[in-house]
């Protein structure tokens, strides 16, 4: 029989208090656990543990590890051949970590597509301050002086951990995940994890891996928990991005 309950946990319970993995709901896919906060220490032992949280303004915090998990390997990536035209007379910038406050805020905007935002103020909040603290970082798309697309997430050891993107120009963050795809054909990174599955990704490359392959991924890719401190200093031009 398969588990019907969540742990709860309190603001005071450690950071290693979350239960296996193994232990989330099929139903809602990957339901672990709830409550608890979101301080830098909670939030690293989770994403190196296969879990993050995700949650509407009004619910308590809310934990997940689903089954299977999104993630992008090397060489993976898929460009067509109408966005390599595009790449070619691209004159947008990639630019790391230059507007972080402001891409997380870009992310949180409501869609048209969708009611609300699960990046309340409070994820907002517990981010910037990973960012403060060398962990979170931003991959941002600007065309001269506007900021035109971008995302965020964790870098931990050689793993980026997307949170969320954004684009104001159609196709603009594509740019940011291929400088992503370009850091696993350096080897600075071995895995984007995506989280969720969607068809969107999917089509750009992405690959699903069970849940218990990624942990155990996590286990070498994310251990130690080092910071990522070899990121291009300088704004990359996006028609010289790699995509081979």
């Amino acid at each position: 029989m398969s588990n019907t309950r969540v742990l709860w946990l309190g603001k005071d319970d450690p950071v290693e208090a979350f239960p296996p993995v193994s232990r989330a709901l099929q139903e809602p896919d990957g339901l672990l656990a709830a409550g608890g906060d979101l301080s830098s220490a909670r939030l690293l032992y989770a994403y190196r543990h296969g879990i993050f949280p995700w949650y509407d303004d009004g619910q308590p915090i809310l934990w997940w590890s689903p089954d299977p998990r999104c993630v992008f390997l090397p060489g993976q990536y898929r460009t067509s051949r109408r966005f390599l035209r595009e790449q070619r007379r691209s004159t947008f910038e990639i630019r790391l970590n230059t507007a972080f406050d402001n891409v997380i805020r870009a992310c949180a905007a409501p869609r048209r597509t969708e009611q609300g935002t699960w990046i309340t103020t409070d994820m907002i909040d517990a981010y910037e301050q990973l960012h403060r603290d060398g962990w979170a970082h931003s991959v941002e798309v600007w065309d001269d002086q506007n900021l035109v697309g971008g995302l965020y997430g964790l870098a931990v050891g050689q793993v980026f951990f997307g949170e969320s993107m954004f684009s104001t120009v159609s196709g603009a963050s594509k740019y940011a995940l291929l400088f992503l795809s370009g850091c696993l054909q350096t080897g600075l990174l071995q895995l984007i994890d995506c989280q969720v599955i969607s068809g969107h990704l999917l089509r750009l490359g992405a690959t699903s891996m069970q849940r218990s392959e990624f942990v155990d991924q996590l286990q070498v890719a994310a251990n130690p928990a080092t910071r990522v401190e070899n990121w291009p200093a300088t704004p990359i031009s996006c028609s010289r991005l790699l995509t081979e």
